[in-house]
């Protein structure tokens, strides 16, 4: 008996350390994938105002704005101006993108309703922006809500408010995770497009991983998943279903898309379907070839079809009582 107490003493002596240093291991190389995913490369814009004005009249009217968010940290965005007392539509990019990502889209909305347009750069994105770090959707709905409110302090030359009261937002993938959690608290955003949308942070990380690092990704995501509770221990990453912000969304219009070039996304874009009020009238296409994921690399013909269909659904959903109110401001 106590030859055997020795012997498994001997054993949890040695196993101890090894045990430990395999911990230590697992915990650094969760954290690091996180702090990595969190990151994303930061390129050139693939088009700026300046030079999409030499197309078109429109774009040359976008302005760079900055604004302050909830937390104190610096936002900026593209602001194209419509008529007063109209709506606005806020367009939120992909993980890995930026704002040049949506600015065609932006300029086509604006010309063909007058609505007011913002096109944020999201946290972490864009050149040299002002805050390092994305939360995969997490501070990101609440900078959604800090751009809504920088809208709404908007006027027009006579003081006249720029912004009417109903709000839009359009958001891919990421963007789609900060657009629903922002529509879900506020009652004044009427109308959202939501392409591609993961059932959380940790899905969208999973989707990230899986691209970044594709070599046993099913481990990898996993690993950074665990790494991003560490990680943002003190910040806002959120882990709420898309589907719980959905069932909070009452007598709203909402557009799903997803795509055959995004797998991932399109059962969770589907399932979302379910997941609203009856008084939220739903829409659904998720066989799109492509989605939004992949359009900057889509055709021409593609590439307007689906902004096509984004610009009828804001137009349809937001544009006879903005129609209305303009002309009243105008006479």
């Amino acid at each position: 008996m106590a030859k055997t107490k020795r012997l498994f003493k001997s054993f949890y002596r040695l196993l101890l350390p090894v045990a430990v240093l395999i911990f230590l291991a697992v915990a650094s190389a969760s954290v690091w994938f996180a702090h990595e995913t969190s990151h994303p490369a930061n390129t050139d814009y693939l088009v700026t105002p300046a030079k999409y004005g030499l197309l078109s009249s429109r774009g040359s009217q976008v302005t760079d704005e900055t604004w302050s968010n909830r937390d104190g940290t610096t936002a900026r965005g593209w602001l194209l101006r419509g008529a007063e007392n109209s709506p606005a539509v806020v367009l939120l990019h992909k993980y890995g993108a930026d704002r040049s990502h949506v600015l065609n889209l932006g300029v086509k909305l604006n010309e063909a309703t007058n609505f007011t347009v913002l096109m944020p750069d999201q946290r972490g994105h864009g050149m040299n922006p002002a805050v390092k770090y994305t939360s995969f959707g997490g501070c990101e709905s609440d900078d959604t809500s800090s751009a809504i409110e920088f809208l709404r302090g908007q006027k027009s030359p006579l003081q006249i408010p720029l912004v009417g009261r109903e709000i839009g937002i359009y958001g891919l993938e990421m963007g789609s995770l900060a657009a629903i959690s922002a529509a879900s608290r506020d009652e004044t955003v009427k109308a959202v497009v939501l392409d591609s949308v993961p059932k959380d942070s940790d899905d969208l990380i999973g989707f990230v991983m899986d691209k970044r690092f594709p070599f046993a990704s099913s481990v990898t995501s996993k690993l950074a998943q665990l790494g991003a509770y560490p990680y943002f221990y003190e910040g806002c990453y959120s882990r709420v279903p898309v589907c719980d912000s959905a069932k909070m969304m009452n007598n709203r219009k909402t557009l799903l898309l997803a795509g055959l070039d995004a797998p991932d996304f399109q059962n969770s874009t589907s399932d979302l379907g379910k997941c609203f009020p009856a008084s939220t009238k739903t829409d659904t296409k998720t066989d799109l070839s492509p989605s939004g994921i992949s359009m900057v690399n889509a055709s021409i013909e593609l590439s307007e079809g689906y902004d096509q269909r984004v610009i009828d659904f804001f137009k349809q959903s937001l544009g006879e009582q903005s129609v209305v109110v303009a002309e009243i401001v105008n006479k």
